[in-house]
């Protein structure tokens, strides 16, 4: 692809540093800020690299926002650097004299151009650069990264008028040609820098703001939950300070009083303590109740200073504090390293100590280039591939935000557990007057119950069609609100004989699921009654006088009382609900008979509307069965009508193609192979007539005129160029014709390993005639990124159908995109079209499961997004009537998925460009 560079035109530069300014000034987040200068001054400059870079406190750096110019230098975002990069002595001049460095490799030479200051540290522009050889290694380090030539500016920043002015960081812009800044160019990119800062201040600012109304919103979160009434939420606030200070676990303890015991809130991972302890709770070991008598007092607990004024305990390491050297093996069995430990005073009383616990964790840095960190740098580094530096197991430390927000939140646990102990004697007091009321208002319950429950049954029947879980429901719930031990319902087989279908039953009694009555125990005349809406109330079998039958097969099944009501519609008897009392004699209550009378109506209502859904659901699955089947039937027959056609198109297709260079390789075989004979006796006759006009200068008359007549000097230097001429053209057929031969491969029906690239260029020569240029369209250009590639086992003329395909949809994509130009009068000729064709491998755990990716793209007309599911169905086109057939991309993704186990994606943007990618194995064995 070719580099061009569009000189951007003359514009007033102030109107150009307000158009800046006003960028930079949109947004106050940062990354957005330093994005659009990078973007403006990597425009306004027209080099190939800006970027922003940001000093931490160790004084080494990162790469935080860059403009690149099509990708001539290798992106850095993200990427940190060492300290040693940039000179201590470097950076006390960016700091202190706002020196601006600018180097040119090409002269070995670097200016400096400071920025003057006043007696009030107020920085004025110079417009004077002044140029020395640069240092050696500096010139390996910037050749290293692919630099000839970079500036650099300071990026000061000052958080407030009477602290000092600070290195923030430096606006780099770098070119990978020799490149020479003007002093206006450097004023002004001064003049962006100074805006830049300012916009800095304003970020930082901002940033700190929202940080406060964080920390206010936090803490007003968990205060609500400390403060709600009529319990206090310790756990959910335990849960969210530990979430808050982004720990891994906390506990809060409680102290005893004379009127309280001591308790523990914990959540999230905590420690152990050893099985050698007293106490497996970590405040009640005596070093720990040591420091509660003191009060954590900072003289008597520390020496150390780890406790501060406000009695907030931050330990970013507990294995390296020697204080907690005595409790470290309760850590050992987690990965806990940091803690912060809260004493929880109201009104100078001690009520509770809250522990937020902190796991180790790994770090991650991506360098740019790998170096020694424990080492200084002596030589520039020669590569600035990325490397990742891992940590494991690092401690954390808890920030000064952090430690703040803490501390607001200690005094909202203050309060609520001051409230709470208030809360739990004041509670203590109202058990007696609770128990109280709870008697008095438990009949009123069981009248409200039964309202609900009825309610709850009813609404159940009304919500599922599913009869087994209406009737599930009902037994259950007419259990558990009567309070019986068994609820069944009860099935009529024939008119003396039933089964008992669903049931509940309640701890200790016997199932009786699947039971039917024995034959000829039923009474007759039970039927009649039951079908007349009537119902059974025994409530003793032993007194109900009985059939002796019917008696002893209700002892076999443990009843001893049970109330049965019918359910039926219209005289037709379905079934029977029944209640079992199973140990005792039972009276049972009319509002029982009465509940259970409504439930077995609507149990015989459920029935009637299942029966009719059943019925329903049975002819819809026997529809959708069908029509599943008719949809299975069409596809199969899509997919063989798909494939016969394939199939006959690649035989007629392979049998005219090789035909046809079988048919030229014979007449031009006998061309090529006498065109060196021609060539020689041409030379010959040439030579001879030299010799002719060398001994015999002066020829007749009548052979000077003919020579005259048929022009023989123009013959003399012509005949050879039409003789390499027509060399040229014959070996140019004869290539064709190894490219024909090559793409219909007949004789390789079968899977072969071959040289994909081969069948590529073999393509691209079959359709050449469509990438020259014409009167009516450019010159369409191939750019080729070919990768190392083995052979790959496949179908080789099935593989070349589908390169013909894509490669032929791309071409025609390319020519409605130009034509749609120029029928919308729109200018055509900075269109330039072009096919992208790059191969690689995608590498496996294993090389025998490698596979070979390959990628066609075009800038053409694209695919529109309604139109990309449906490119692969058979018989789908966009193209117009008669200039498609919908089964090329079909037959395509057929190849590449079903015979080579492969994939066959498609990537478009409407307008813009199209990009297949072929993904299959290496090797299909």
């Amino acid at each position: 692809m070719e580099n061009i560079h569009n000189s951007p035109t003359k514009i007033d530069e102030q109107h150009l540093l307000y158009r800046i300014t006003k960028r930079i000034s949109q947004s106050l987040e940062l990354e957005e800020i330093l994005t659009a200068t990078v973007a403006e001054v990597r425009a306004f400059l027209e080099t190939d690299r800006v970027m922003i870079y940001q000093f931490s406190a160790d004084a080494s750096g990162q790469v935080m926002a860059e403009s690149i110019y099509e990708n001539h230098l290798p992106s850095l975002k993200g990427l940190h650097f060492p300290a040693d990069d940039i000179p201590t002595a470097a950076r006390e001049m960016f700091r202190t004299l706002g020196q601006r460095s600018i180097v040119n490799i090409a002269t070995g030479q670097i200016g400096w151009s400071p920025v003057k200051t006043d007696e009030t540290e107020n920085f004025s522009i110079s417009e004077e650069i002044n140029y020395r050889s640069v240092d050696p290694c500096h010139i390996a380090y910037l050749k290293a990264m692919g630099v000839q030539s970079s500036l650099v500016i300071p990026i000061l920043h000052q958080e407030s008028l009477e602290s000092n002015r600070q290195l923030w960081g430096l606006l780099v812009s770098h070119h990978a040609e020799p490149w020479e800044i003007s002093e206006s160019q450097l004023q002004f990119v001064q003049l962006i820098v100074d805006q830049l800062s300012i916009a800095i201040k304003q970020s930082t600012l901002l940033s700190y703001t929202r940080q406060q109304a964080s920390r206010e919103a936090t803490i007003n979160q968990i205060a609500s939950l400390l403060h709600q009434q009529p319990t206090i939420q310790l756990q959910d606030a335990l849960e969210a300070t530990v979430q808050a200070l982004e720990g891994v676990g906390g506990r809060l303890y409680i102290c005893a009083s004379e009127a309280q015991t001591s308790e523990v809130w914990t959540c999230g991972e905590q420690p152990t303590m050893p099985e050698w302890e007293s106490s497996p709770i970590l405040e009640e070991h005596p070093l720990w109740q040591q420091w509660i008598r003191m009060g954590f007092n900072r003289s008597k607990v520390s020496s150390h200073n780890s406790l501060s004024e406000s009695e907030s305990w931050a330990i970013p390491d507990l294995y390296k504090e020697p204080l907690f050297r005595v409790l470290s093996p309760a850590f050992q069995a987690t990965k806990i390293r940091g803690l912060l430990i809260l004493t929880i005073r109201y009104c100078q009383k001690f009520l509770a100590v809250l522990s937020i616990f902190r796991n180790e964790i790994d770090t991650e840095i991506l360098w740019a280039g790998r170096f020694e960190s424990d080492m200084k740098q002596i030589l520039p580094r020669q590569s600035f591939e990325i490397w990742r530096e891992l940590k494991k197991g690092q401690a954390q430390a808890w920030t000064e935000a952090e430690r703040a927000l803490a501390e607001g939140l200690k005094a909202q646990f203050a309060m609520a557990i001051q409230q709470y102990l208030l809360y739990k004697e004041v509670q203590d007091l109202n058990i007696n007057l609770e128990k109280q009321v709870q008697e008095r208002t438990s009949q009123l319950q069981r009248t409200l119950d039964f309202s609900k429950a009825l309610e709850r049954v009813t609404d159940q029947i009304r919500s599922t069609l599913d009869l087994r879980i209406t009737m599930f429901t009902i037994v259950r719930e007419v259990r558990a609100l009567i309070k019986t031990d068994r609820v069944v319902i009860y099935k009529l087989i024939n008119e003396q004989e039933g089964e008992v279908i669903v049931e509940a039953v309640g701890q200790d009694i016997s199932s009786v699921l699947g039971i039917k009555t024995p034959s000829g125990c039923f009474p007759n005349d039970c039927a009649n009654q039951y079908r007349e809406g009537r119902f059974g109330v025994i409530g003793d079998i032993y007194q109900a006088n009985l059939p002796a039958c019917y008696q002893e097969f209700l002892e076999s099944v443990q009843v001893r009382a049970n109330l049965i009501v019918p359910i039926g519609d219209n005289h037709q008897l379905w079934g029977l609900l029944i209640a079992h009392e199973c140990n005792k004699p039972r009276s049972w209550q009319p509002e029982e008979i009465d509940l259970i009378s409504q439930l077995a109506d609507q149990v015989g209502m459920a029935i009637t509307q299942a029966e009719l859904y059943e019925k329903t659901c049975v002819a819809a699955e026997n529809e959708k069965a069908k029509a599943q089947q008719l949809s299975q039937t069409l596809e199969e027959l899509r997919q063989t009508q798909t494939k016969l056609i394939q199939t006959e198109k690649m035989s007629g297709l392979g049998r005219l193609v090789a035909g046809i260079a079988h048919e030229i390789n014979n007449p031009v075989s006998f061309i090529y192979g006498n065109l060196a004979y021609t060539r020689e006796y041409s030379e010959n006759l040439l030579n001879l007539l030299d010799l002719y006009q060398t001994h015999y200068p002066q020829p007749p008359a009548e052979i000077q005129e003919y020579a005259e007549s048929i022009e023989l000097d123009f013959m003399v230097s012509d005949l050879p160029k039409i003789v390499s001429s027509m060399q040229i053209g014959a070996d140019r057929i004869r290539q064709l014709v190894l490219s024909l031969r090559n793409f219909s491969r007949l004789d390789e029906a079968q899977i072969k390993a071959v040289d994909l690239h081969e069948g590529i260029d073999n393509t691209l020569m079959i359709l050449q005639h469509r990438f020259r240029e014409s009167s009516n369209f450019p010159e369409i250009k191939v750019v080729k990124n070919y990768g190392d590639l083995p052979k790959v086992e496949c179908y080789a003329s099935l593989l070349n159908q589908v390169f013909m395909n894509i490669i032929s949809n791309a071409l025609d994509s390319l020519e409605d995109h130009y034509n749609k130009l120029k029928n919308r009068n729109l200018p055509t000729s900075s269109y330039s079209p072009k096919v992208w064709i790059e191969t690689s491998i995608i590498k496996e755990q294993s090389p025998l499961k490698d596979w070979v990716k390959i990628s066609i793209l075009d800038n053409g007309l694209g695919i529109a997004p309604e139109h990309l599911p449906h490119i692969f169905d058979p018989f789908f086109t966009t193209k117009p009537i008669g200039q498609g057939t919908g089964l090329g991309l079909s037959i395509s993704y057929q190849i590449i998925v079903d015979k080579h186990q492969g994939s066959l994606q498609c990537i478009s943007q409407t307008e813009n460009r199209t990009e297949f990618i072929i993904s299959i194995p290496i090797y299909q064995s």
